[in-house]
């Protein structure tokens, strides 16, 4: 019988890098209560800070608060693309990962 022991630990980790970051994400799908919304934010948020991340170093540089506001930039952009109810999921997820990184 599956636990929630691995979503607790997805969920309360810190995230320093942007290494970090995409093995949260990666975490999500591996988990049995993950939400189809999560889901598609998960991956939204993930093409932004590839897109900006190579723009910063590596996958193994520290996230910084240069790095939030850029990937925040970008998904603030989608809005055009996105209705309403999917932009909504995004940027709620997107405010709720800023709470894990240690800058």
């Amino acid at each position: 019988m599956p636990t929630n022991t691995s979503n607790t630990k997805n969920s309360n980790k810190n995230l320093t890098t942007v290494a970090d970051f995409y093995q949260y994400l990666d975490g999500l799908f591996e988990l049995d209560d993950t939400d189809s919304d999560t889901l598609f934010a998960s991956g939204y948020m993930r093409g932004f800070l590839s897109l900006v991340a190579t723009e910063f170093g590596d996958e193994n540089q520290l996230v910084s608060a240069d790095l939030i506001k850029a990937v925040t930039q970008k998904s603030m952009q989608a809005k055009v693309e996105l209705s309403p109810q999917d932009y909504a999921i995004v940027t709620n997820f997107w405010l709720d990962i800023q709470k894990k990184f240690v800058l």
